[in-house]
Formats: structure tokens, C-alpha cells, sequence
């Protein structure tokens, strides 16, 4: 049983899926699932694979279902943190479990720096924090050629580069920014310009997001259990590299999960059964 909510906050009205029962069968904490700039319909597959659990994913302001009404477009994970926040407390059914995933980690690691009573468990699925790196300038500025990328050429273009940034293996060196740009049709994407220049990952609204630092000592202070997860095919890719670091300043050893950085759409059983092993 699937069931469409939605929650006008002062800044966005947030739409968002409940898969299962409310109140949750055995008092289970609900089970969050964040992702960007993926949204609700992106986690269907993965909440098929936990019947025994309530499931609740939802789309990011101004995505999807979500609109906005704060007169902004750019999205930072404060404001995401606030949103998440917003649901739990909509739900009322207690602190969550939740995965993020991706840019979706790093809203959990905000909501737990701001607040810890929401989550019971964090599984944090490569967070792409450039500024833990040493070479975040370096990846920031390859992030803003693409955004330039994007508004000369448009999707396709711009999508393959990001492609080649993060397929990149290891620091970002002279090597990379002199190569030529790939041509889309490489990996299938098209060439011509459709126009658009709204797409969340290319278009630097979601710049707040890859620049964040997280506030290591709320995190080591918060009641919050915090797991680092990283893919087992993603050694030496940037959100790999991200994921280790941040481990490393939070004395953490990486949990490994299945696939890469969408592993759970690459092998959905087996990283379903590795987040529900994590959680128990």
C-alpha cells in the first residue's frame, strides 16, 4: 500500500510517498530514503524489496512533485535538512532510519547536525563532499566548467562531461583538464540542444551541495548511529574518495555495499539485503 502526502512548509510544499502502514507495524522506525537530485520514483524499486518496514521517500523542493514558493531555485543541504525535518515530524511516528544517497547523504548529514533526535540510523551512500578532498579546488572548478558546458551546449554535452569526471579514478591532475571534452555519443547521449537549462545537476543551482562541510563534531556528538557506506565498484571514483575521507575524519572504517554509486539499482537484492543488514 502506497499512499500520496503532502506538507506546505513556509518555504515549499513537499510532496511525499508512504509505502506501508502509519503508525509502523511493531513500532519499527520508519524507513527514510533521500536521494538528489533523484527523487520519490527513484527508490520504488528498493522499497519493493522492504515489505516488512514502512518506507517514505519524497521529492526535493522545486522537483518533481515539490514546489517551492521562497523565491529561490538554487537547493543547499539546509534547506533540504530543513525539509526532511518537516516530514519527520509530519509523520509523527518518531526518529527514522535513513538512507541518502548521494547528495541525499549529505541532507542526512545535515539533518543530523541540526537535528540528531530525527534519525536513529544514517547509512550516508557516497556523499559527494568535494571539500573533504585534496583537491577540491580543482574538482569545484572542473564542476563549473560544466555548468558552463551546459549553458553552451546544452544536456547531452554537459552530461557526458560529468560522465568523464566521474569515471575519473584517483586526484583530478593536469591530465584530466587536458583532454578534450567527450563527445556524447560515447555514451548514447544526444548532441543536439534541446533548450533547457533547468537540470539540477548541471545547471549549478545544486553548487551547495558538492561544496558542503560537514560539522564533524556535531556528528560525533549526536545520538545519531552514523554509517559511511561506499561501493564496492566505486575504488578511486570521486564519491569513493569522498566517502573514504570523511570516514577517515570520523574515525569510521566505510561499510562496503554492492555495486557502484546507484548500486541499488545496479544490484537492487544484493544492497537490499546489505542496508538491512546495516540496520539491524
Amino acid at each position: 500500500m502506497t499512499t500520496e502526502h503532502s506538507l506546505r512548509t513556509d518555504e515549499a510544499t513537499l510532496v511525499y510517498d508512504v509505502h506501508g502502514p502509519l503508525p509502523t507495524e511493531g513500532g519499527r522506525p520508519p524507513l527514510l530514503m533521500v536521494g538528489q537530485p533523484m527523487g520519490a520514483d527513484g527508490f520504488r524499486g528498493l522499497a519493493a524489496q522492504f515489505p516488512e518496514r514502512t518506507v517514505v521517500a519524497y521529492d526535493v523542493r522545486g522537483l518533481g512533485r515539490s514546489t517551492r514558493h521562497d523565491g529561490r531555485t538554487d537547493l543547499s543541504p539546509e534547506s533540504n535538512a530543513r525539509d526532511v525535518h518537516a516530514i519527520i515530524e509530519a509523520l509523527g511516528a518518531g526518529p527514522v532510519d535513513l538512507l541518502g544517497s548521494s547528495g541525499g547523504a549529505i541532507t542526512g548529514l545535515a539533518l543530523v547536525a541540526a537535528h540528531p533526535g530525527d534519525v536513529v540510523t544514517l547509512v550516508a551512500h557516497e556523499p559527494p563532499l568535494f571539500a573533504v578532498l585534496p583537491d577540491a579546488d580543482r574538482l569545484l572548478a572542473a564542476e563549473r566548467d560544466l555548468h558552463t558546458l551546459y549553458a553552451e551546449k546544452g544536456w547531452g554535452h554537459a552530461m557526458a562531461a560529468f560522465i568523464g569526471l566521474t569515471s575519473w579514478r584517483g586526484e583530478l591532475t593536469d591530465d584530466y583538464t587536458a583532454q578534450p571534452k567527450p563527445d556524447p555519443a560515447m555514451f548514447g547521449l544526444p548532441a543536439d540542444d534541446d533548450g533547457r537549462r533547468d537540470d539540477p545537476l548541471l545547471s549549478g543551482v545544486s553548487d551547495a551541495v558538492t561544496a558542503y562541510s560537514p560539522d564533524l563534531e556535531a556528528l560525533r556528538r549526536a545520538s545519531t548511529r552514523v554509517v559511511l557506506a561506499v561501493g564496492a565498484d566505486s575504488a578511486d571514483l570521486v564519491t569513493g574518495r569522498t566517502t573514504d575521507a570523511l570516514a577517515a575524519a570520523l574515525a569510521q572504517t566505510p561499510i562496503v555495499f554492492p555495486g557502484g554509486h546507484g548500486g541499488f539499482h545496479e544490484k537492487p537484492d544484493e544492497f537490499a539485503a546489505r542496508l538491512r543488514e546495516v540496520l539491524s
